[in-house]
Parts: C-alpha cells; sequence; structure tokens
C-alpha cells in the first residue's frame, strides 16, 4: 500500500552541503515566493469566507461558498505544483469533485461541495501559511546577506516544515480518497445491476407471459366468432385458453418471485431459503440460525446470493454430486452464508461469469465472496454481508 503522506525516498533531497546546490537554491526560491503567494491566498480566502459566511442567510450564500471552495481547490493544486517543482514533493491530486448531473442534481452537489474536505483543508492552508510566510521569507532574505554560512541548513530545516505541510494539509487521505473510488464504483455496479435485472424482466414479459396473453386473447376471439355456428369448436378453444391463462398465470408467479418472493416477505429467510432448495436438481440442506430477521434489503440479497448459487449447483454440479447444504448465520457484524456441494468443482470466479457478477453485486453492498472450488472435490462459496437490523 502507498502512503502518501510519507516522502518516498526518491522525494527526499540530497544530503545539505556547504555549497549553495540546485537544490538549495530551489529551496530558497521557494521559501522566498512563500510570501507574495500567501498574501494572495489568505486575502482570497478570508474574503472568500467572510463573503459567503456574511450572505448564509440568503439563496446565493451556499452556492457562492460552493464556488469558493472550488476555487480554492485550485489553490491547492497550483501550491502542490510549485511544491513538486521546487521541493521534490509528490504529492498525488485529490479526486475531482463530481458535477450536478453525477451527483444525482443540484442540491446533492452543492451539500458535496459545501462539505469538501480537500477544499476546506486547503482553506486552512492558506490560512496559516501568511504568518509562516512571512518568517520564512524575512529569514530567507536576512540569511542571503548576513547567514550565508549556514544558509543552506537554515533552508533546508524551513523547507522541510513546509514539506510537512504540503503532505499534511494538501495531500487527500488514503484511505478517503479509497472509499470514494470504491463508492464511485460500486455506484455504477448498482446501476449496471439494476439496467440488467430491468432487461431480463422485459425480456421474460415479452417473451413469456406477454406473447401467451395476446395468443389467448386471439384464442378467444376466435372461439366467440365460432360460438353460434360451432358450439363444440368453440367449447375446445375456450378449454384450451382455460389452460392457457394457467401457464401464463405461473410465468407471472415465476416472474414475481425473481423479483421479490412472497414467502420471503411473509416467513423470512428461513422459508424462503427452503423453498429454492427444494427446486435444485440434488438434495439440499438448509441450516438458518439468526436470532431476528435482518433488514428487509440485506434479507433480500441473501436470498437471490443462495438462489444464485444453488443454480451453479444445478448447472454445474454435475452427475457425481449426491447433495448440497445452505448454511446462513451471524458473526458480530456480519450475516455469513455458505452454499457447499459435493460435485465436480472447478468453480471459477473469472471475468463475465456468473460468480464474477454475484461477487461485484456484493461488493456494492460492502459484501464479499470467496470460492473455494479445487478440481474434483466440490465446492464451497462463502458470502458476508453486513448486518443491519430490521427497521434500523
Amino acid at each position: 500500500m502507498t502512503v502518501i503522506n510519507q516522502a518516498p525516498d526518491n522525494d527526499r533531497p540530497p544530503p545539505v552541503r556547504a555549497a549553495l546546490s540546485a537544490v538549495t537554491w530551489k529551496e530558497i526560491a521557494y521559501l522566498l515566493s512563500n510570501l507574495p503567494l500567501a498574501l494572495v491566498g489568505f486575502v482570497y480566502t478570508v474574503g472568500m469566507v467572510s463573503t459567503a459566511g456574511g450572505l448564509s442567510v440568503t439563496a446565493v450564500g451556499l452556492p457562492l461558498l460552493a464556488c469558493g471552495l472550488f476555487l480554492s481547490r485550485q489553490l491547492g493544486r497550483l501550491d502542490r505544483a510549485r511544491a513538486r517543482a521546487l521541493l521534490g514533493v509528490r504529492v498525488d491530486e485529490p479526486t475531482p469533485l463530481p458535477g450536478p448531473k453525477r451527483a444525482g442534481g443540484f442540491f446533492p452537489w452543492l451539500w458535496t461541495s459545501v462539505k469538501d474536505p480537500v477544499a476546506w483543508r486547503t482553506v486552512l492552508y492558506e490560512l496559516v501559511r501568511l504568518p509562516w510566510g512571512v518568517l520564512t521569507f524575512t529569514v530567507a532574505l536576512t540569511g542571503l546577506f548576513v547567514l550565508w554560512p549556514v544558509l543552506p541548513y537554515v533552508a533546508r530545516g524551513l523547507a522541510n516544515v513546509d514539506r510537512a505541510m504540503v503532505r499534511g494539509l494538501l495531500s487527500p487521505s488514503d484511505e478517503l480518497e479509497r472509499r470514494i473510488a470504491e463508492l464511485e464504483s460500486d455506484r455504477g455496479v448498482v446501476v449496471d445491476t439494476a439496467a440488467a435485472d430491468l432487461r431480463r424482466i422485459e425480456r421474460d414479459l415479452h417473451d413469456g407471459a406477454q406473447a401467451r396473453l395476446v395468443a389467448l386473447a386471439m384464442g378467444l376471439g376466435l372461439a366467440k366468432e365460432k360460438l353460434l355456428e360451432d358450439p363444440e369448436g368453440a367449447a375446445a378453444m375456450v378449454d384450451e385458453a382455460h389452460g392457457e391463462v394457467k401457464l401464463a398465470l405461473q410465468e407471472l408467479r415465476d416472474l414475481a418471485r425473481g423479483i421479490h418472493p412472497a414467502v420471503l416477505t411473509d416467513r423470512g429467510l428461513d422459508a424462503a431459503l427452503s423453498s429454492v432448495a427444494s427446486r435444485c436438481v440434488v438434495p439440499v440442506k438448509v441450516a438458518v440460525d439468526l436470532p431476528s430477521r435482518p433488514a428487509e434489503a440485506i434479507e433480500g440479497i441473501a436470498y437471490f446470493v443462495v438462489s444464485e448459487l444453488l443454480q451453479n449447483v444445478s448447472k454445474h454440479a454435475g452427475a457425481g454430486a449426491r447433495g448440497a447444504s445452505v448454511e446462513v448465520w451471524r458473526a458480530g457484524a456480519r450475516v455469513l452464508i455458505r452454499v457447499s456441494d459435493d460435485g465436480r468443482g472447478g468453480a471459477r470466479a473469472v471475468d463475465g461469469s456468473g460468480l464474477a457478477g454475484l461477487a461485484e453485486r456484493l461488493g456494492a453492498v460492502d459484501g464479499v465472496l470467496v470460492v473455494d472450488s479445487p478440481d474434483g472435490a466440490g465446492t464451497v462459496a462463502t458470502a458476508e454481508l453486513p448486518w443491519r437490523d430490521r427497521g434500523a
């Protein structure tokens, strides 16, 4: 793991030499430029915060603050570039804020911009840099004429303080940036998964129940026309239509079960998983040991995880599979799910596979999927989900 708050070895300046080297001259240039740039940053920051704060009771206060913080981010970018050029400090650029469209609208974007930690750390940097800039400018300028023999050591000490300030206030937080990237990725997975589910439902309705109902309507229309001329033929057509109605109802039940089964809502995870297990091609033992019912979302995800894993058992367990088992239990703040079979094994969560898609879905809710499937020795799939109490 890269820790950006510490300087890697190749970022550290060479040892101090008595003679003024190129590195020392760069450090002196940085110290002398601190004051004029600090004045600009301080005046802007104080003016921006005071103006936005004074207008906070009006409709333009928060949008003005958001725009001001955005410009503070740009000041931080310039300060990082100056530190990189003159002090050799390589600090990663923070993740850009999403625009109003990506943030979900104007008000979510406004709130995200106003509480932007990167911008507020830059504001703090600009405020504390003014007194420090006065000190470094005075010492560096005086040292050029008075402290010449020890100037390299003095410049190095002051520049190291600047390096620490840049890394501490202008570098992004490792954990925060990692979490932002994960959330952006998870949001994309959730959107893609929802779109795929909608396409599946639309396809199932179009190719299944809808087509059957269209044929049913046409058959009933023909039976109506034959009702007076050929009552027996019309009765046979109505009887056939009755059978089509039953099939259409079954298909709609299956489709509804795929969206959210009624048994899960009414009776909970144990009964719902037992129902799924009864449709598997091999005998399945189900053991659910939960102190209470989790939140509806967690319960639904657990159900579909087991459903998909048991479908994989039916499809890929092979002729050697004699049985499977499903275990669900709570461990602290997590829900653990284990689905195992004694089939041929060899399951892999490669890109494009059902297991890879399942792992992405779990990752979108801070879950984990681990698959142990050696060739010829069965498969054990373990999933973890965060526990949330129902109604919380």
